[in-house]
């Protein structure tokens, strides 16, 4: 019989607590006016149950007899309390993020009610006795407060129950913020510190714990955790690297706060939580730009950026638009990408007071007449040449396009610019140029040649150009198919396990360029020092590791995310270069070198330029590519094997290659008998 009556008390004791438990959540679920009115009315509630505690603990019975002057006393404080409470606003912050500020509030508005108790006493003489005031002071704190903490301990209950534990590295003064930032949302549930400070490590923040570095695989399993969230903005390069390389090996997505320049400059705030960026993963020093270079070809000069939409002429923009140019003029023959960086750099220069004027020009490099047109009318001073067409694959499936962008957009920019007398013309180039096995690269190395060769010439133009190797994070570059390809959860496709290219952020790229376009005395071609080169099958397995997942091909059971190697696409090989040859020099910079490389005269680049053009224009893929093969070193040996338009129209035309190469060639002959 007892045990039965053990199951009854039992069961009935967990039916009220989910009884109060769904009740409770109906309230919390109530519209705030209507929560705001029925928690002043429950501390009014309390106003009155610790007024009569206050007389009855001292007396030590509650049987006991109110007088008229009492119950004046009453109402008054009950009504005076009413206003305090309204007054000093304990209704109008929200419980659940309830802080410092509004605990004081509470302890103020409970002190300024027990004053006006204790002055009804005194004035009216009531028969209570005198520490009523005190003690009434002290159950009315504890009721009203703790009202509040046990709604604010619910709601945070909740929450944890439904948010990702998530471990902060870092204790010091961001990571607290951090902490603080969290405790407001409903996303993340900190359950510990990690700091590599042994001053810091076994004390408590908040009520969180302070580990050392060692132990936070224990902490990630023993807590479940999914992310760890790195609060160490101000942390070098290098040791924001190690700290991330100490991670990778653990199941858990690493995301960081902006780092400590972003958040002098502005640009960002503590809880502003993102992934980690490849750049991070590099690891350098940056080098403090030069402002005497950079503003030596922009500050109150007209400055024209072509391909402005683009990846590299956007930032170019970016950080021209902070040297205070007297104009800038965005030219690319894209509308949207125009569009998108005009209302950008609007917005900038609205946030930052700048005042410098901002043109938005359509237009294509392969029209000499508008350009140079454009550079007359607007007097320019400095040109950075980023259009271009880069993608490898597309270029080798578009050869006439591109060689014709490429090339010749660059030869009709700079022979505007050179009769327009545009002091300077900075080529934006990059390490496929070097050796070439592709026609992109090709056309970026005859690019280049066809700047040497016009720095020869008689002119007042300084033509120089800038040669790096893959940006981090520019369009059609491998970080962002990576991460779409994570997000979707994999395969994460690289071309060969053995691939490899030098890597730069975009910033510093950008930067780089506009300090290198000042050194220039004509026909430099300046490179960048890019560091070492990354295998990109190591970048994958980073990028997968960090966003908290295994590999398959890594870790064969229990992994979620497979690398696959497709093979080298059209034109790509295996290693990049920077350096054509030895002869390298340094310059004022430490990232930047002048290279000296050789150069055809510029007579027989024009005859070059006049032959290729025909070939363009004659859609003749084979003769472009026989054109490079003969012009840029190293690019031999090449064949068009997968341009669309080439390969169809020898299909609708049933005749080979060869037979369409003769042809080509002899209507080549015929046109331009001397350049053949």
């Amino acid at each position: 019989m007892q045990q039965w009556s053990d199951i009854f008390v039992v069961r009935w004791l967990v039916s009220l607590v989910a009884s109060s438990r769904d009740v409770l959540y109906k309230v919390v679920e109530l519209p705030r006016n209507i929560k705001q009115a029925c928690l002043l009315m429950l501390d009014l509630v309390y106003v009155t149950g610790a007024m009569w505690a206050a007389v009855a603990v001292p007396w030590g019975h509650t049987n006991f007899q109110l007088g008229p002057l009492e119950w004046i006393c009453a109402a008054v404080t009950i009504v005076a309390s009413a206003v305090i409470f309204l007054r000093l606003g304990l209704y109008r912050a929200v419980i659940r993020f309830m802080g410092q500020q509004a605990i004081w509030a509470l302890i103020t508005a409970a002190s300024y009610s027990s004053l006006v108790l204790g002055a009804a006493v005194f004035f009216t003489r009531a028969g209570v006795p005198r520490s009523t005031p005190f003690i009434y002071w002290l159950i009315i704190l504890l009721g009203i407060g703790g009202t509040r903490l046990v709604v604010r301990g619910y709601y945070q209950a909740r929450l944890r129950s439904v948010s990702e534990n998530v471990i902060i590295y870092g204790a010091g003064q961001s990571g607290r913020q951090l902490l603080n930032g969290l405790h407001h949302g409903e996303q993340f549930n900190p359950v510990a510190f990690v700091d590599d400070n042994h001053r810091l490590q076994r004390s408590v923040i908040n009520g969180l714990h302070i580990a050392c570095p060692e132990d936070i695989e224990q902490l990630v399993l023993q807590h479940d955790v999914t992310q760890v969230l790195l609060a160490v903005p101000s942390a070098s390069p290098e040791r924001r690297k190690e700290i991330i390389n100490s991670l990778v090996g653990l199941p858990v997505h690493v995301r960081t706060v902006p780092t400590i320049n972003e958040l002098l400059a502005g640009e960002a705030s503590i809880n502003q939580i993102r992934d980690v960026e490849l750049d991070e993963l590099l690891g350098r020093e940056p080098v403090p730009p030069h402002p005497e270079l950079v503003e030596r070809c922009i500050a109150s000069k007209v400055v024209l950026v072509t391909g402005a939409g683009g990846s590299i002429g956007a930032e170019l923009c970016r950080q021209i638009l902070m040297s205070a140019p007297r104009e800038l003029i965005l030219f690319d023959s894209s509308e949207y990408a125009l569009y998108c960086i005009e209302r950008e750099l609007r917005d900038t220069m609205k946030q930052l007071g700048l005042r410098s004027e901002l043109v938005a020009l359509l237009g294509s490099v392969q029209d000499q007449n508008r350009l140079e047109s454009v550079y007359r009318t607007f007097k320019v001073h400095t040109v950075y040449h980023a259009a271009a067409y880069k993608h490898v694959p597309l270029v080798e499936y578009n050869i006439a396009e591109g060689v014709a962008n490429n090339v010749f957009g660059t030869w009709y920019a700079a022979e505007a610019a050179r009769k327009a007398g545009v002091e300077t013309f900075v080529l934006v180039s990059t390490d496929k140029a070097v050796r070439p096995t592709n026609i992109m690269g090709a056309s970026k190395r005859l690019a280049e040649m066809v700047l040497q060769g016009l720095a020869q010439e008689e002119t007042q133009t300084r033509f120089c150009m800038v040669r790096f190797g893959n940006v981090l994070g520019s369009s059609g570059s491998v970080v962002p198919l990576f991460r779409q390809q994570i997000e979707e959860g994999g395969p994460v496709t690289v071309t060969h396990p053995e691939v490899s290219r030098y890597f730069m952020s975009i910033a510093e790229a950008a930067q780089l360029v506009l300090q290198a376009g000042a050194m220039g005395t004509g026909g430099d071609v300046f490179v960048l020092d890019m560091g070492e080169p990354v295998r990109i099958v190591d970048l994958a397995k980073r990028m997968i590791r960090l966003s908290g997942h295994d590999m398959k091909h890594v870790i064969p059971v229990g992994g979620d995310i497979e690398i696959e190697f497709i093979g080298l696409r059209p034109g790509e090989k295996l290693h990049e270069e920077l350096l054509l040859g030895t002869k390298v020099s340094g310059t004022g910079h430490p990232m930047i070198m002048r290279a000296e490389e050789e150069c055809l005269p510029f007579d027989h680049i024009q005859t070059l330029l006049v032959t290729l053009k025909a070939h363009c224009d004659a859609l003749d893929c084979d003769g472009v590519s026989s054109i490079l093969n003969s012009a840029v070193s190293g690019f031999g040996n090449h064949r068009v094997r997968y341009d669309y338009l080439w390969n169809r129209q020898a299909e609708a035309m049933a005749v080979g290659p060869a037979a369409k190469f003769n042809s080509a060639a002899s209507n080549v002959k015929e046109l331009f008998p001397d350049n053949t």
